[in-house]
Parts: C-alpha cells; structure tokens; sequence
C-alpha cells in the first residue's frame, strides 16, 4: 500500500509498504501503527493514526506509479519485505527490482 503522512499538510512523508487489515478493515496496521478509516469524512486524509490522531492518505500502489493523491517529483522509499513484489507484480518493471525508490 501507499502510505502518505497529511499532517497538516497537502503532501507529506510516504512510503511504499505492506499493511494489515481488521477482520471489517476499518482499521489498518503498519509497523506497530493503527489506523482507523474516516469512512470519507475526511477531506484529504481517509485514515487517522489511533494513538497520535495524525492523518494520513493509504491507498492502493497502481501500476503507473502515480501512488500519491497530489503528484510530485519525490522518490517514494520501498520497505525491503515488498520492494520485488512492487516492482514485478505491480509495476510490471522486473529490471527494476533492486531499486528501494520508486
């Protein structure tokens, strides 16, 4: 999943991860983190971190690499667990395997 920080801001630090879901998936999980979904009441944001109530912009990677919800021209880190799997499955670029950015 593509996981971009919007504490108060348009744009934030993001990353290219691997989440869980709850048994209903209203809530996310990430690294020791929970986030709870704002079942579209939020107006940029669409989860909140549970313990620190920042919010955040989770979504789906897609295979054009266009991941965030305003473009920009900042590489987006890759977790080492998913980095093969991103580039092969999704973005179809096996040659790109061994790069930890997108």
């Amino acid at each position: 999943m593509y996981i971009e920080s919007k504490a108060g801001e348009l744009t934030g630090p993001a990353r290219i991860g691997r989440i869980t879901f709850s048994k209903t998936g209203a809530t996310l999980y990430y690294k020791g983190q929970a986030f709870q979904s704002l079942k579209g009441s939020g107006f940029k944001p669409n989860y909140r971190d549970i313990e620190s109530g920042d919010d955040y912009w989770i979504s789906g990677p897609r295979r054009d690499g266009c991941d965030a919800l305003y473009d920009t021209n900042v590489g987006t880190p890759i977790d080492d667990d998913v980095r093969e799997e991103y580039w092969i499955e999704i973005r179809k670029k096996p040659k790109y395997k061994a790069r930890s950015t997108t």
